[in-house]
């Protein structure tokens, strides 16, 4: 019986996990693609291929980490009940939100910090690169 709520516990953490990444990453690289072309000087070609590329890690990297910590461990005489399983879930989700909510910082912090050196080299320009 244990076993299959631990299997119960996956079907719902897995899905939670998926969709929760899917929408952060949607949210963060729609909006994020001002800032790649702000970055990029209007070359909207290299911004967005840019951008895409960076949500294609995203997806890699916190996917990879939701799978990394899948594991459901739990050992009781008497079996798993339903609210050590939601106990359980909760945590694993709530912290999984957690570390999302500080990949999206750690990535506005670097849309940030491309966008102002990108306007403090607006003046440092080779000429050659200017009229491309």
């Amino acid at each position: 019986m244990e076993n299959s709520k631990i299997i119960i516990g996956y079907l719902i953490y897995l899905p939670v996990v998926i969709a929760l990444t899917i929408y952060v990453s949607k949210m963060l690289f729609k909006n994020g693609r001002l800032f790649m072309i702000d970055i990029f000087k209007g070359k909207e070609d290299i911004a967005l291929a840019t951008n895409k590329l960076f949500e294609i890690g995203f997806y890699l990297i916190n996917i990879g980490w939701a799978m990394l910590i899948l594991k459901i461990s739990y050992y009781s005489i008497n079996g798993m009940s339903y609210q050590t399983l939601i106990e359980i879930l909760s945590k694993k989700i709530g912290g999984f939100s957690i570390y999302l909510g500080v990949m999206l910082f750690i990535n506005l912090f670097f849309f940030f910090r491309g966008r102002r050196i990108s306007r403090q080299n607006k003046g440092n320009t080779p000429p050659q690169l200017q009229n491309s």
